[in-house]
């Protein structure tokens, strides 16, 4: 099911919604469509909208403030791009950079994502004892960044007109150099 971004009334990325919430909350005069997947169309009896890719509330909304986006497997792979730090293919598992029998942890700076024949060639082991150099280095996202990167954008891409400066610089702009080099995935 496709997901949308939800926008604060001040731009700040808040969270991300299904399609259906985001039909319902502009329908409702919740939210008006910021960005909107081209050519693609949703149609009632009585409404036609474009199918929303980022809406934007339209009241201001307080949250309590997120220092970290919170670690999870699948923030691991969306982070990575489903690419595999070690070779660059299709990435479907996550590995320890430190194994957590070496007392390595579930953290944004010790995962990465793996494809399953290389996480099981390094094993028990740290990159350099296996001789498998990562391609790219972990790096902990800001829960914005964290949003941008689950629904797949990439830098400038669908940012709606009138959103920070620094949420187009961010997005998809990994502090690693080797990252722009690996190939992106088709489709998610």
């Amino acid at each position: 099911m496709r997901q949308t971004l939800v926008l604060n009334a001040t731009y700040e990325p808040l969270s991300t919604v299904s399609l259906r919430r985001a039909v319902v909350l502009v329908i409702q005069h919740k939210a008006v469509v910021e960005h909107a997947h081209p050519g693609l169309r949703v149609r009632a009896a009585a409404v036609e909208l474009p199918v929303p890719q980022v809406i934007r509330l339209r009241r201001f909304v307080k949250v309590p403030f997120r220092q970290r986006a919170p670690w999870s497997r699948r923030g691991v792979l969306v982070r990575d791009r489903h690419r595999c730090a070690y070779c660059g293919r299709r990435a479907t598992t996550i590995d320890h950079v430190v194994p957590r029998s070496r007392g390595g942890g579930d953290t944004w700076l010790n995962t990465v994502a793996a494809c399953a024949e290389d996480n099981h060639r390094k094993a028990n082991r740290t990159p350099a004892q296996a001789g498998m150099p990562l391609l790219i280095q972990p790096f902990e996202p800001t829960p914005a960044d964290a949003l941008w990167l689950a629904l797949g954008l990439r830098e400038g891409e669908g940012v709606p007109l009138g959103a920070p400066p620094s949420a187009a610089g961010r997005v998809g702009v990994p502090p690693a150099e080797g990252w722009g080099k690996m190939p992106l995935p088709e489709s998610a």
